[in-house]
């Protein structure tokens, strides 16, 4: 195929994208230090329960911590964190919604009238605003920010790669065959577009039974630790089926499970990033 010459749809490696700039500037009234992007091959693995339990681990620690929703489409980061509010503006830029435990949250969701009302835009709208989230938001003194990326390799995860300054990803999946086929994918997008990979989360790796504490593989063998040893990266964490964190996102109420599921991931995410 020849070049449209539309490098911000393309993830070809090529003179022409390389001499031209696609970062987008932060506005000059926020600060971020660290910027990752937490990815998906497909949908339905748990991708912002993995967000939003990364951002109230890493808050917990201490950071200032900020989670950007970059799945325009379908948001789900706001209720996670049981936020109603709408996100305000002024003459400096678009002011995020910080909720009860100090995480500032910025979604599409945080902008419309009804949360429940679709967004049905087509793709430069979509990936337009995923810049405006970065750019225009005013983003104070964040020592960690999760991108929550919607699932797949296409138009959105692109221009997150291109345009923000990606320091990691995490790549979420679940143990079935397909989605590690589907990780795959995932893994040698970020390859191509020279995006630091800081490891893998499995969720719904297993359950524990209450009743008699076995073990259990409800969705059958993982396969985690080969794809991390086939590209060279590190499983962070196995999550399992966890019935009080389900609950707790489902509520708005996920800064106040007690779990500590990714604690050691977090410590190997500083690592990584020191």
């Amino acid at each position: 195929m020849g070049c449209s010459h539309d490098c911000s749809s393309c993830s070809s490696d090529c003179k022409s994208k390389n001499s031209e700039s696609l970062r987008e500037s932060l506005n000059q009234y926020s600060s971020v230090k660290k910027v990752i992007a937490v990815v998906s091959g497909k949908g339905g693995v748990g991708k912002s329960l993995v967000t939003s339990t990364l951002a109230v681990t890493f808050n917990r620690l201490g950071k200032k911590v900020a989670v950007l929703d970059a799945d325009i489409t379908g948001p789900s980061i706001p209720k996670a964190f049981g936020i109603n509010e709408r996100a305000k503006g002024n003459e400096y830029g678009i002011i995020p919604v910080t909720t009860e435990t100090g995480i500032d949250i910025m979604s599409v969701n945080l902008l419309l009238e009804n949360p429940t009302d679709p967004v049905v835009w087509r793709s430069p709208v979509i990936t337009g605003t995923v810049k405006q989230f970065w750019k225009d938001v005013i983003w104070e003194n964040e020592d960690y920010m999760f991108v929550d990326m919607p699932p797949g390799t296409g138009d959105v995860p692109l221009t997150v790669f291109q345009s923000l300054p990606i320091d990691g990803i995490i790549v979420v999946a679940s143990p079935q065959e397909l989605v590690s086929m589907i990780v795959e994918k995932a893994v040698k997008m970020a390859n191509m577009m020279n995006v630091p990979i800081l490891g893998l989360v499995e969720n719904m790796s297993y359950f524990v039974c209450p009743d008699c504490g076995k073990k259990h593989n409800i969705f059958g063998e993982s396969h985690i630790d080969e794809i991390a040893e086939r590209y060279n990266t590190k499983v962070l964490a196995k999550l399992p089926i966890d019935s009080d964190l389900a609950k707790c996102v489902d509520e708005g109420r996920v800064e106040l499970f007690e779990g500590n599921y990714l604690d050691d991931a977090a410590q190997e995410i500083e690592k990584a990033l020191a």
